[in-house]
């Protein structure tokens, strides 16, 4: 009995990534009641813990950096078609969506993630030690990708209001891409060792130490399994979103939480990933996800966003307010100073995650 009871407690992973599916197929485009909308919620929680795992196995088995890139374009990818799916099922109230998502998930990243890692290794090793050349190319990166996708339709003047023009909407579209396969070019390819964890001594660690990699074909049922749980995760956000739309509405709080929340729900595989590798001193991978996530949350979306545009009804605003940009310049500059010296104590964490809270704070009452 208990041999059994421990086969399945080792095989949940698998069952509910498959259950989650077989209850988005169920509950897709209906009315959930209450203890529905709870039963959602509990398994949606059961495919984030199952889509951390199976990014986990793939991540030993190819190696980093390839194993953070495997998450992050997978989440990212879903993500965008969660976004598309509301935005057109939304009406115009959705104009704003994906610009809340995307700047949610920078913030989420950026700030959240990243304080949150950069805490926990430093408490639990003295000192979080990572590549400063890698990471400072991914968080230039995420900046310039933010400064041309979501602050310049806020200054631009073809259009009323911030929304860019077709031209100006493709143009950012095409950076956006280009910027994403050269940064995915250099991190896997030309610069691989710079996106490897270090030593306390500045070496890098090119080869796992703690186990033996999974075999191939273990590394395929787990990368179909994690495709099957982010499917679950997407979803079952979506058929809890009505849910979420109504109390946000019933508590005063900004139509932009809803984008926030989204955000929260779809990066939470990633963040339990992250924390992971920071609490294995493995810091570089803790940021490989954090900035890998903020940068392709951004060079996909917008594109994505912006083809759809042709078909979907209704403005497309991406500009950020003035309160959000100071967030976003205050969040390059601290980012910048944590990057340098290579090396964060638990300060740098605890400035990120107040950073990040301010951020939450002003999106509830702005």
């Amino acid at each position: 009995m208990i041999v059994r009871l421990r086969s399945l407690l080792t095989q949940w992973t698998a069952v509910v990534p498959v259950v989650a599916v077989v209850l988005l197929a169920f509950t897709w485009g209906r009315d959930l009641p209450g203890a529905i909308v709870a039963l959602v919620t509990l398994v949606l929680a059961g495919a984030v813990l199952a889509a951390v795992h199976h990014a986990e196995v793939i991540a030993h088995r190819v190696g980093e950096p390839f194993g953070s890139l495997v998450l992050a374009i997978a989440v990212t990818i879903i993500e965008v078609a969660l976004i598309v799916t509301l935005m057109a099922d939304g009406g115009p109230k959705s104009s704003t969506l994906a610009r809340d998502t995307v700047f949610a998930a920078v913030m989420i990243t950026c700030n959240g993630i990243v304080g949150l890692c950069l805490l926990v290794a430093s408490l639990r090793h003295g000192l979080a030690v990572f590549n400063a050349e890698g990471t400072g190319a991914a968080l230039a990166t995420v900046a310039t990708l933010a400064t041309l996708s979501l602050v310049f339709p806020t200054f631009t003047t073809s259009k009323p209001g911030p929304e860019f023009s077709t031209a100006q909407l493709t143009f950012a579209a095409l950076a956006s891409l280009v910027l994403y396969g050269l940064f995915v070019t250099t991190q896997t390819v030309r610069h691989r060792d710079y996106f490897l964890p270090v030593t306390r001594l500045g070496e890098v660690i090119d080869v796992d130490e703690h186990a033996n990699a999974p075999s191939a074909r273990a590394a395929g049922i787990s990368l179909g399994l994690l495709t099957l749980a982010l499917v679950g995760v997407v979803g079952l956000a979506k058929g809890v979103s009505p849910t979420i739309e109504s109390g946000v509405e019933a508590a005063g709080m900004p139509q932009s939480v809803v984008g926030v929340i989204i955000a929260l729900l779809v990066l939470l595989p990633e963040t339990i990933a992250a924390v992971r590798s920071a609490r294995r001193d493995r810091v570089q991978t803790s940021l490989n996800l954090a900035l890998g996530s903020a940068m392709a949350s951004i060079g996909l979306t917008i594109p994505a966003v912006a083809l759809a545009s042709v078909w979907l009804s209704g403005p497309l605003v991406l500009g950020l307010g003035s309160t959000h940009m100071v967030l976003l310049a205050l969040t390059v500059v601290v980012s910048s100073l944590t990057v340098v010296p290579g090396r964060a104590t638990p300060l740098q964490g605890g400035v990120h995650l107040v950073v990040f809270a301010a951020y939450l704070e002003l999106a509830v009452t702005p």
